[in-house]
């Protein structure tokens, strides 16, 4: 082995569960029983919780990156958002030659096109944060203060420079042909696009949960927070294991930009800052570090603005931030507490 130090020094560790802590889970049903009755149209109902699943999906989509790198390697990184953004440009690389398969009437190949895009996105945010990691984060190990001045000033050179290659204005993103319109059932109506995302999220989160607990590689990488020197003593190279989160991490909100994207159907450099807030907000709800406390606090977020939105539309504007307040006077450490300082 070469490398002696260990850089990462986390401050988390899990704590011990002996058992499922399965009244956080409670919630989300609970919630979406409890708004029936003042929907009041079955139907509706129905219609909106789709919606709220497939935008809470999306939330987890780009908040998951950033809730593995902090519950694995304690990095507070404010730059997260650009990593939104680049991936939802990085479309473009695909649209480019492949336009020809998101106008045409086949769910294959529109599928294959939205995969296409995925996987490119998720190429070259992994690649920029392993650059990203390198340059900006690495000297900054261990502290907290110097991460987010750091990673924000990093976040500002690379929104400029995504202006200065595609440009400042807005760009379109038709959603591929098949993808668009709505599934009709009696009275439901489910958007296409938000059915797909609700599988995208769920396959992403089961594979992330087998990665970290099934697996080789996510015993090592959990070991190694709890204890990097014995790992390391075991002939494991710590530093490139968090790099690979990291790198992991990145290339989750490039994911996540991507749906984001086709949601919005417009691209814009600062698409990934304005959901920041609300990526922190369910990772705060969820428990800092915790994978399945930030796909609950998703959800949890998404369901409430929908049902509020309709029920009372001036309410919905500060949903997010009584969930919040809410869940932390309840759980102070968040729904799922799996860090301790």
């Amino acid at each position: 082995m070469t490398d002696t130090a260990v850089e990462p020094t986390a401050s988390t560790v899990p704590l011990p569960h002996n058992k499922t802590d399965w009244l956080p889970l409670a919630l989300v049903p609970v919630l979406a029983l409890l708004a029936l009755p003042f929907v009041g149209s079955g139907s509706t109902w129905v219609t909106l919780t789709v919606a709220g699943l497939a935008m809470g999906m999306m939330i987890f989509l780009m908040a998951s990156g950033l809730t593995l790198v902090f519950g694995l390697m304690d990095i507070i990184n404010f730059g997260h958002g650009v990593f939104i953004s680049l991936g939802a440009y990085a479309t473009l690389l695909v649209l480019g030659p492949l336009a020809g398969w998101g106008q045409a009437d086949s769910v294959w190949l529109n599928l294959g096109l939205l995969l296409l895009c995925i996987l490119a996105a998720m190429g070259v945010t992994g690649v920029v944060g392993a650059v990203f990691e390198r340059i900006i984060v690495r000297p900054v190990y261990g502290s907290h203060l110097k991460q987010i001045l750091v990673t924000m000033g990093g976040l500002i050179v690379a929104e400029q420079a995504i202006h200065a290659i595609w440009g400042a204005s807005p760009i379109p993103l038709p959603l591929p042909q098949t993808l668009r319109g709505a599934f009709i059932v009696g009275d439901i109506v489910m958007e296409r696009y938000r059915v797909v995302a609700v599988g995208v999220g769920l396959v992403v989160f089961i594979g992330m949960q087998l990665l970290l607990n099934r697996t080789r590689i996510g015993l090592v990488i959990r070991a190694g927070v709890e204890n990097p020197e014995m790992v390391e003593a075991l002939g494991y190279r710590i530093r490139r294991l968090f790099v690979t989160v990291f790198v992991a991490g990145s290339a989750l909100a490039g994911l996540g930009g991507v749906m984001w994207a086709f949601y919005r159907q417009t691209l814009t450099a600062g698409m990934g800052m304005e959901v920041m807030v609300l990526v922190f907000i369910v990772i705060i709800i969820g428990g800092l570090g915790s994978v399945g406390g930030c796909f609950v606090g998703s959800v949890l977020v998404a369901l409430v603005a929908n049902y509020v939105g309709f029920i009372e539309p001036k309410l919905a504007l500060i949903s997010n931030i009584l969930v919040m307040a809410l869940v932390l006077i309840w759980r102070p450490q968040g729904l799922f507490p799996v860090a301790r300082r």
